[in-house]
């Protein structure tokens, strides 16, 4: 994990400008297949932001989110901007998504459209950072108007919600009528955490009722509103995010029950304090030398065989466990390239896996010791 970086997404420019006007020694990075990142600081801080243009739609929000947390790892991955009102939500205000709704599913029957809803939570360390925020009210001090933090859900779609009497409208306030807003992207960039086990944050500001007023005159006056108090917000949030995290408060893993288990190293065996660990060897050498990457590799075998142990007793489905995977297969290619990122790369794949399986503790033990042999060996 990238302990002092935030990724910051947006739909449009105007959304993108609100954020980069928040950052100082603002950096463009180029990723290889030509995607544009501006990274800089926080103003007066020193947490770092890599801000880009996603795009509108689902699609390409999943997609970009899929490459910016594979490419930094970071602490957390937010998308931020505008969005409709579906109720009374003032013109201004900020909604932070505790869920976010993907209300294009369904299925077409005799009698009619049945909703087959998806729907991805906040983490709740985020959720409980963001509400103490939104009261103390500290975000407010540079904000550009008396905003208020509203949270709860938010419907991500994949058309543009522009009244509150179409077909369309009537069908997510029968179905999603707790929502406070509608939007895009929101509903693939947290399909696209949830495959990376990576955090992520909707943050949007409201900017039309959603309600044939779109594209008048106040919107135009309302949008740059909207996306400025959104970007505010979620600029000290992710300060805020990288602040616990150097603290170790936003330890995003739950404490596994402590045992003792045996540690082998040259010429003794060393105590530790470890997490439900079962027929695994580790191995350390105490004349302060690392260890081999055979040890490495041995070890990934045994993870592999614990996490297909617990596949096969269905505490994971099979979508997670084939994406679960596919991460464990990159760390194994890491450990047999002799390329000078192979061991940055095997870290971060086992980084990947690890969120996939966060509530499995035995096997999240097995990958931070994994994790922190390979870092020992040069």
């Amino acid at each position: 994990m990238n302990d002092d970086l935030v990724v910051i997404l947006t739909a449009f420019n105007e959304e993108y400008k609100a954020v980069l006007d928040r950052l100082d020694n603002v950096e463009q990075h180029v990723h290889d297949r030509g995607t544009r990142f501006d990274i800089g600081t926080v103003r007066g801080t020193t947490c770092h932001v890599a801000v880009s243009l996603a795009g509108k739609g689902n699609q390409p929000a999943a997609v970009m989110a899929e490459r910016a947390i594979a490419h930094f790892s970071p602490t957390a991955l937010m998308f931020v901007g505008v969005a409709g009102a579906l109720w009374d939500t003032p013109l201004g205000d900020v909604v932070v998504a505790t869920h976010v709704y993907g209300y294009h599913g369904g299925t077409s029957e005799d009698d009619g459209l049945k909703s087959r809803p998806r729907s991805w939570e906040l983490a709740h360390e985020i959720s409980q950072l963001a509400q103490h925020i939104a009261r103390t009210g500290n975000w407010k001090d540079t904000a550009p108007d008396g905003a208020e933090v509203r949270f709860g859900p938010i419907a991500a779609g994949e058309i543009v919600q522009n009244s509150r009497s179409s077909r369309e409208a009537r069908w997510i306030r029968e179905h999603y009528n707790d929502a406070l807003a509608v939007e895009m992207e929101g509903a693939g960039v947290a399909q696209a955490g949830h495959l990376n086990g990576a955090p992520v944050v909707i943050v949007r500001g409201v900017s039309d009722k959603a309600d044939g007023s779109k594209t008048s005159e106040a919107d135009q006056n309302w949008q740059p509103r909207a996306a400025a108090n959104a970007a505010e917000f979620a600029t000290y949030l992710a300060t805020e995010l990288i602040k616990e995290g150097k603290h170790g408060a936003m330890n995003t893993r739950a404490t596994p029950p402590r045992e003792h288990v045996s540690v082998h190293g040259t010429g003794s065996t060393i105590g530790m304090v470890a997490g439900s660990i079962s027929n695994s060897t580790v191995f350390q050498n105490v004349s302060g030398q690392p260890g081999t990457t055979s040890d490495l590799t041995a070890e990934l075998s045994l993870l592999r065989k614990d996490f297909e142990a617990e596949h096969a007793r269905g505490q994971l489905d099979d979508e997670t466990y084939e994406i679960a995977c596919g991460h464990l297969d990159a760390a194994g290619k890491a450990l047999a390239s002799t390329s000078p990122e192979s061991k940055k790369k095997f870290v971060l794949a086992l980084k990947q896996f690890s969120g996939l399986v966060a509530e499995l503790t035995g096997l999240v033990a097995k990958v931070t010791m994994l994790v922190a042999a390979a870092k020992g060996i040069s």
